[in-house]
């Protein structure tokens, strides 16, 4: 079957009691289950209590297991607690390597939240295999990888990283949000977990809020993070499992006219002379342009760019765009644009002439020429 195909009808089935062609949305918390005696035998329809399960997140768990070419999955209320939970759930004195371009979310929660768990996180570069194997060389439980980063859209290989890391006896786990799996399956290249912002590109449309994890096997670190799913109330609500679920099946297409428009606008950019420089792989001159071609199947809806003129005129042109939205968050219909260093709190480590697009489903010659008036006329 065609990840298309996959696409559209993992979870999908017709619901048994109406026949509905689209998922019904179950609201319950609570389900029926048998006297305590027979409780053994689990509950009536698989589920107890929706903050363990519900039928909405199985269908999800399906797909996304599916699209990714897991063997199981596990949805959560959000990106950020889905990190949590599987980096929170490494022994006790591990250690895990952080790659020094990374969602700054993932940072602070390295930083801040891990030593309190007396976990060490190590930040490193991981498009320099010597510095992960060196690192690796003294111990590791996990090499967390995204790629490509945000926000500097830096590529990894992590094929050579998980042969390291498997060498090393630590497992890999890699942030799939920008490339989605239209475009890259780490699984399938050695990773073990995978981890989805289904906020971003999986939803689509800016209104709803999920995280995700797909692992390559089903074994105990998936019943360890499911339990403490469970514990912690991370479960995802069964509105948003719907809209995720729903945004999944055209998730091929959108993701399609996203690479088709960053191309366009990459191309526009790197030839602008008011653009100092530009990270977008897809471009010939990237340095991680060898790698994603090899392991991507296409380069993916984000750019980061920094104009001539520094941080004055990053900002200009923020004020001057009109279809590009200044806010946060990506993969959704429209486009946008984010001086990061503003929003990456008392200690932003982006650059701080850096803007980061979330290129739309407009026409790109629209969204080229937004982009051609904010430079020209920025004043400087």
């Amino acid at each position: 079957m065609r990840p298309e195909t996959r696409a559209v009808h993992a979870g999908n089935a017709p619901d048994p009691a109406s026949g509905a062609v689209a998922p019904p949305i179950q609201l319950a918390t609570s389900f029926v289950h048998g006297p305590a005696a027979e409780r053994h035998a689990g509950p009536e329809g698989g589920h107890e209590y929706q903050r363990e399960s519900h039928p909405t997140q199985s269908r999800l768990e399906e797909a996304l297991a599916a699209v990714e070419g897991g063997a199981a999955a596990l949805a959560f209320a959000s990106g950020m607690a889905a990190i949590h939970a599987i980096l929170s759930s490494l022994p006790r004195g591990s250690r895990v390597l952080v790659p020094r371009d990374v969602y700054s979310g993932t940072r602070v929660l390295a930083r801040e939240f891990l030593p309190e768990l007396a976990i060490e996180p190590v930040f490193v570069d991981p498009t320099d295999l010597a510095a992960v194997r060196a690192a690796l060389a003294e111990g590791a439980a996990c090499v967390w990888i995204e790629t490509p980063s945000n926000p500097r859209l830096e590529v990894c290989d992590i094929a050579a990283i998980a042969e390291a890391a498997h060498a090393s006896g630590a497992i890999v786990a890699c942030d799939n949000t920008f490339a989605t799996p239209v475009l890259q399956n780490p699984l399938a290249l050695g990773a073990d977990v995978v981890m989805h912002s289904t906020t971003k590109y999986l939803g689509g449309h800016s209104d709803v809020m999920g995280g995700a994890l797909v692992f390559a096997r089903r074994d105990a670190l998936v019943e360890r993070i499911a339990h403490r799913r469970h514990l912690t109330g991370a479960t995802l609500a069964p509105f948003n499992a719907w809209l995720i679920l729903r945004g999944i099946r055209t998730l091929h297409v959108r993701v399609a006219q996203h690479c088709r428009n960053a191309r366009a606008i990459a191309g526009f950019l790197a030839a602008h002379p008011k653009v100092a420089r530009i990270h977008y792989p897809g471009l010939a001159s990237d340095p991680g342009h060898t790698v994603a071609s090899r392991q991507m199947r296409d380069y993916g809806g984000m750019i980061s760019f920094a104009p001539v003129g520094g941080r004055e005129a990053a900002l200009a042109i923020c004020r001057r765009v009109s279809l590009f939205t200044n806010a946060t968050s990506l993969g959704g219909v429209e486009s946008l644009i984010e001086h990061r260093a503003s929003v990456e709190g008392v200690r932003p480590v982006t650059p701080d002439d850096l803007l980061r697009l979330s290129v739309g489903l407009e026409h790109p010659d629209d969204l080229i020429a937004d982009l051609a008036q904010a430079l020209d006329g920025a004043g400087y």
